[in-house]
Order: structure tokens, then C-alpha cells, then sequence
């Protein structure tokens, strides 16, 4: 059986499916052109929801009428973390077995457990499960507590492998190689690509998972997954950089069929990333 499984960081679910900005239809129209995909399992990331229950209903209601076949189930950030901060969200087939929805706590640092960063999917024969990855910060404040992070992640992933294979995707915040942002030099040591953050991520991938991308297109250069809003001519110009994966347990490294991300247009910031996987 081919499953298609698709994972994109929206950057605030609200604004996509309310908003009355150039962006907001920007957004919307890609919310469309996923709809369209009829991806067995769609991941969200930064969904900025909070407990504002009828702002919410009313942003699950949209998805519903976009998604009418679809089950949805989300997490928002909870006290002591900041209200309307990070959350994630998954929609899957009402056609697929019903799978056993966690909101997994991994002992991370801080108040990294209470923001909402991961969802897991436990179905009869595998995980998928998403990450929205905390960023270091501007000054790299946070990169310690990120370290911190990246090693409680790992470990809670391997404790999946060891059951059932994992599917495993999200804003992971890490350019991995140089090849995986368009300017490596003038970006070394900043939030994303510090020498840390990619051990942490090279950590992740010897644990037993490979980059799906990589796998499929190898050493390909200039395909990225997020280009700035702070610079209107970063996705004109292709000074992107790739920092959202789908990550495969490795004994299934040779079932992958597509790993690529989709076109948002005119619209920047994050590309959803595509896994189609023959199992």
C-alpha cells in the first residue's frame, strides 16, 4: 500500500484560515492545494491555537468543510509556557484504522514540554509522529536548553524505532549540511546553523533514521523549505534554506518513493515537504 504523507509549519493557523491579508489568501490557497493532494496524514506545525475554545471551533469548523474526510486532532501551548505559542496539529483519513493519539512529554528543559511541540499517531503498523523543534533564539539564549532538547527528542524517537518503524517529520529549525541553506559562511553560528545544532541533528540521523530527501535526490543543491519574511527577495533570489525533514526509520529507507517539497507560489516563510512511502 503507497501512503502520502505531507508536513508543513504554517505559521499561525488563524491568520491562514481568518486573516483578510495578500498573505492570508496566499496561505489559504496552499491550504487548498493540500486539500487537493489528498494526503493520507497532514502535519502542522506553529498552529498558534490557544484556549480561546470559540476562535478555535471556528478554525476547526474551516478545516472541516476543507477537509471533510479527515479526523483532526491538535495541541496548543499550556501553562507555564507562553498562551498562543508553537502547537501542532494532525488530519488523517477517517479511512485509516484509528490510530492512538499521544501528546508525548520527553523531560525536555524550560517550559519546551508544556508548548505543544509534539504529536504521535501510533497505527497497527507504524508511527508518525511531528516535531515543531525549538529555535536557539536570537543570541543563541536558548541554545543550551536546545542541546538539551535535541538529546531527550533522540532518545524518545529510538524508543518508537524499537517497537515499530517511524515516520517522523517537522520544523527540525537545523540546516544539516551546507548544502541545505544558500548562505552557509555568512550563516555559520547562527540560530539554525551553529556547529551544535547540526551535531544534534547528525546525532538523530546515526541513531538509525535517514533523510528522506537526501535519500531520494542525493547531494542536490539549492532546494530549500524556508525562505525569510524579513527579506521580500529571499525566495525570488532562492537564499532559502532547508529545515524541515521527513525522517524514515532507516530499514525502510528503500520503500520511499517521493521525498519533495510543494510550491507555495508567491507566499515565503515554510514550503510543505511531501513523503510518498510503499509499504
Amino acid at each position: 500500500m503507497k501512503y502520502k504523507f505531507i508536513s508543513w509549519n504554517i505559521d499561525s493557523l488563524n491568520a491562514a484560515l481568518t486573516g483578510t491579508s495578500e498573505r492570508a489568501a496566499l496561505s489559504m490557497a496552499v491550504v487548498e492545494k493540500l486539500a487537493a493532494e489528498l494526503p493520507d496524514v497532514l502535519a502542522i506545525q506553529e498552529t498558534k491555537l490557544n484556549d480561546d475554545t470559540k476562535k478555535t471551533d471556528k478554525i476547526l469548523a474551516i478545516l472541516a468543510k476543507k477537509f471533510p474526510d479527515y479526523a483532526i486532532v491538535h495541541r496548543i501551548s499550556t501553562p507555564p509556557a507562553r498562551k498562543g505559542y508553537a502547537g501542532t496539529m494532525y488530519l488523517y483519513k477517517k479511512s485509516l484504522p484509528e490510530p492512538v493519539v499521544t501528546f508525548p512529554e520527553i523531560d525536555a528543559p524550560d517550559t519546551m514540554d508544556s508548548e505543544g511541540r509534539i504529536i504521535t499517531l501510533e497505527f497497527p503498523d507504524f508511527f508518525v509522529t511531528q516535531v515543531y523543534t525549538p529555535n536557539s533564539g536570537d543570541g543563541l539564549k536558548r541554545l543550551a536548553l536546545r542541546q538539551e532538547w535535541d538529546s531527550a527528542y533522540r532518545a524518545y524517537l529510538q524508543e518508537l524505532d524499537s517497537t515499530k518503524p517511524v515516520f517522523i517529520s517537522g520544523d527540525f529549525n537545523a540546516a544539516y549540511q551546507e548544502i541545505d541553506l544558500a548562505n552557509p559562511k555568512n550563516n555559520h553560528n547562527n540560530p539554525g546553523f551553529t556547529d551544535e545544532e547540526r551535531a544534534g541533528f547528525g546525532e538523530l540521523l546515526t541513531a538509525g533514521f535517514i533523510d528522506s530527501f537526501r535519500q531520494v535526490h542525493g547531494a542536490v543543491e539549492g532546494v530549500y523549505s524556508w525562505f525569510s519574511q524579513r527579506s521580500r527577495m529571499a525566495k525570488v533570489n532562492n537564499t532559502g534554506w532547508r529545515i524541515d525533514y521527513w525522517l524514515v526509520s532507516e530499514r525502510l529507507a528503500e520503500n520511499i518513493k517521493r521525498s519533495e517539497m510543494l510550491d507555495t507560489g508567491a507566499r515565503q516563510d515554510h514550503l510543505p515537504i511531501l513523503l510518498e512511502i510503499e509499504l
